[in-house]
């Protein structure tokens, strides 16, 4: 019987742990299971280091705490030795949307148990930091700002609310002065950019499908420039947002590649859903297969 480290958010609310305990009974069909509440970045580590043999690790939570783990289990040297498994019991479930994993925590817990594990992609940025979903700069961190308080009004249609509000203001209204290189090559100039998306997973904001065409398996990492256009336009691109087509909106360039670097005005980055300073300068990698995961 394979042994299995379960991690729980311990700041969630106890409305989160009748979902916590379907899901660990359910688990515990075919696994022993310990069960760890953490909430902080020293709390997973000295998890890992007390659970140094067992097969693999158990997310129960969102996509933060996906991201959390994994940056635990990298910076322990464990990636290539863990399987990880996500139980989504966070707000937006971005990432297991794009995994295609169940809601209902017994079904998710069924397919860790169903043992099929599958290589991942795993992005990493310029500051050597992870990138489980995706990392964007321009409109779509002004987005993520405007969306937070209106994400718990609104659900999913929060983020494309966000991305409306800052198509008529901020950065959006003018655009930024970007060079952009995907795998050695220039993207030839469109004019001044509004949006810079990179990842592996086609959601954010709790369900908008900013990469719709993104696959977290196929090594390769997909890249959406928008440029700025005029501001009937832009309203335009965040409408197409809510549909899940604004990859194909005139104003926008869909790429895939391995490495891509920006440099220009200096801009705030939300990556996995956390805001960074502005910075002239951003990069991303990706490592191919460089986690397993049960999905």
């Amino acid at each position: 019987m394979q042994t299995l480290l379960a991690i729980a958010n311990a700041n969630a609310g106890s409305a989160d742990d009748e979902s916590v305990d379907v899901a660990i009974a359910a688990l515990r069909t075919t696994s022993d299971v310990e069960l760890v509440r953490t909430s902080s970045p020293e709390d997973l580590d000295q998890a890992l280091e007390s659970h140094p043999m067992i097969r693999g690790v158990v997310v129960l939570g969102g996509d933060g705490s996906l991201h959390a783990v994994v940056a635990a289990i990298r910076k322990a040297n464990r990636l290539d030795s863990l399987v990880i498994g996500l139980v989504p019991l966070g707000t937006g479930n971005d990432f297991a949307a794009t995994l295609g994993l169940p809601d209902d925590p017994a079904l998710a817990a069924e397919v860790i148990v169903a043992d099929n594990p599958e290589p991942i992609d795993l992005i990493i940025d310029g500051d050597d930091q992870i990138v489980i979903n995706v990392a964007h700069i321009g409109i779509g961190a002004e987005a993520a700002i405007v969306a937070r308080p209106l994400k718990k009004v609104l659900g999913p249609i929060g983020y494309v609310a966000g991305a409306l509000i800052a198509s008529v203001k901020g950065i959006a209204t003018t655009g930024a002065k970007l060079r952009i290189t995907i795998d050695g090559e220039p993207l030839l100039p469109h004019g001044s950019v509004i949006q810079l998306a990179v990842g592996n997973g086609r959601f954010v904001g709790g369900g908008a499908a900013l990469l719709p065409e993104a696959d977290p398996a196929d090594g390769l990492l997909d890249v959406m420039v928008t440029y700025a256009g005029r501001r009937h336009r832009r309203i335009a691109y965040a409408w197409k947002l809510s549909k899940g087509d604004q990859h194909e909106h005139a104003d926008v360039v869909y790429r895939q590649g391995t490495t891509v670097t920006v440099v220009g005005d200096p801009l705030p980055c939300t990556s996995d859903g956390e805001l960074t300073q502005p910075a002239a300068e951003h990069s991303w990698r990706l490592e191919a297969a460089a986690i397993r995961m049960w999905r």
